[in-house]
């Protein structure tokens, strides 16, 4: 049963005027509703699970990862692991989930898919503050405060209304996932472990962490004609392939040209293989999936090929001869709002007051993102319940780098948007240079630049999280 405008209200179990309603137990509506939660503040969350599935999701809990179980660059010298730090400090549980349950992947956060789902299901779940409730949401709730965080697969009548409510047709693009593989059905004989670089450093340092494809020039070719003949899966004529620039689907990455891929996602640089000593001309990188290692996933090689067509082409590859797949590659919809345009500086929709989006629909792109949206927002609605005054992550932050983008950006050519440093305030001339043995002042290179942003960043978030903490224990001790 859905459930429809204005029947969350008076229904004799919450009170309308105590309560914030969640829409959707993604990343993003289970990260707002645990930031409001433990901040005192009762929570009312819906999701359409187990009642109805999206064609990408396949599993009951809430917080599925459906594109890709890496959470990506785990550094400082990548906006996104500043990302991810900012959110342990703030107490994410997100973050929380994903170093409990993470898997071997070099520099990057991965982790296994199914106990990163649980254990968040699970803290949702025995919560008091939070109201389950598994019913569809079908427009968005007449009440004071909620929450729609329902992702890239909003339901198609909640889009609809939502899309009536904004005015303006609603922006979409397609987003494509990448085949999974079981570990046992891999030619280790010819696929090789190794991180980028590996041989450049000690042998105690060497991680290993990605199995890899070597392609010779012929191999690489014959799979590339392949992926250019293969049957994909068509789009609605109504419909337009609008897809996120950094999740192209492999077969149209080949388009753009015979060695596209060797320069992108099948880039050999840094993996040596052991049987030639020297890099391949092509590899496909293989990312753990699982703590146990029996799954893995072709990094990069997101697909809307058939699954005939998968198998066929997927085991040209060396070593993938016999590939028993787990999951196929697949394409979906995702539905996100022009920002700059329809929210306001706290994501709240201008159109209608007391409704707030979060993750992916506010206009980000990535888990990671999306998490850090649902943090922002619940803080955010916690601040109007209590009465509290409301401080806006510092624009230095990457937190409030991402705010910022979503306020400031071109609504002409709004796109979703990965967390990165050119998002951020620039470092003064002094800081962003340094004075060279000839005496003349030259710029930092990239590495250093970044790691000095993601200092002030994290200094900067040390007085915001401070200032919050402290206006928390005033209520509590009121």
């Amino acid at each position: 049963m859905g459930v429809d405008k204005g029947s969350v209200i008076g229904d004799g179990e919450t009170k309308a005027d105590d309560f914030v309603i969640v829409v959707g137990a993604g990343l993003a509506g289970c990260e707002a509703a645990w930031q409001l939660a433990r901040r005192g503040v009762r929570v009312v969350l819906y999701d359409m699970k187990p009642e109805k599935l999206s064609p990408a999701h396949q599993s009951k809990d809430f917080a599925e990862l459906v594109c890709s179980n890496s959470l990506r660059a785990n550094t400082l010298g990548n906006a996104v692991g500043l990302l991810k730090e900012e959110m342990r400090r703030l107490g994410s549980l997100t973050l929380r989930e994903a170093d409990r349950t993470a898997v071997p992947a070099g520099k990057a956060l991965a982790v296994d898919r199914d106990l990163f789902s649980q254990g968040i299901t699970e803290a949702i779940k025995n919560e008091p503050l939070i109201e389950i409730r598994y019913e569809c949401v079908r427009s968005i709730p007449d009440h004071p405060l909620v929450i729609l965080a329902t992702g890239p697969l909003t339901d198609t009548d909640l889009a609809s209304d939502l899309t009536e409510t904004l005015g303006e047709e609603s922006l979409y693009f397609y987003d494509a996932i990448s085949p999974t593989v079981y570990a046992d059905s891999i030619d280790e004989s010819i696929v090789f472990r190794a991180s980028r670089y590996d041989d450049e450093k000690e042998e105690s340092e060497r991680e290993g962490d990605y199995l890899n494809v070597p392609l010779s020039r012929e191999e690489y070719e014959n799979f590339v004609a392949a992926l250019l003949e293969a049957e994909t899966v068509p789009l609605h004529a109504f419909e337009a392939a609008m897809y996120f620039e950094g999740c192209l689907p492999i077969e149209e990455i080949a388009r753009r040209g015979p060695r596209t891929l060797a320069f992108g996602p099948m880039k050999p640089v840094g993996l040596t293989d052991p049987r030639t000593g020297r890099w391949p001309h092509a590899v496909v990188q293989l990312r753990r999936e699982d703590q146990a290692g029996t799954l893995w996933n072709l990094v990069g090689c997101q697909t809307k090929m058939r699954v005939g067509e998968q198998k066929r082409v997927i085991r040209m590859l060396p070593g993938l001869g016999k590939a028993v797949f787990a999951r196929f590659g697949s394409i979906h919809r995702n539905t996100y709002v022009n920002a700059p345009m329809q929210l306001d500086a706290s994501l709240q929709m201008k159109a209608r007051p007391g409704v707030y989006l979060a993750g992916q629909m506010a206009g980000v792109e990535g888990y990671v993102e999306s998490a850090a949206l649902g943090y922002l927002v619940g803080e955010t609605v916690a601040c109007r319940v209590l009465g509290l005054p409301h401080e806006a992550a510092p624009a230095d932050t990457a937190h409030g780098a991402l705010l910022r983008h979503l306020q400031n950006a071109d609504a002409k050519h709004f796109q979703p948007m990965n967390v990165n440093y050119g998002l951020f305030p620039p470092l003064t001339k002094e800081e962003s240079t340094f004075i060279a043995k000839s005496g003349r002042r030259k710029k930092l290179p990239k590495r250093e630049k970044n790691e000095k942003l993601a200092v002030r960043a994290l200094e900067s978030l040390r007085g915001y999280r401070e200032r919050a903490d402290r206006a928390l224990v005033a209520v509590a001790s009121a």
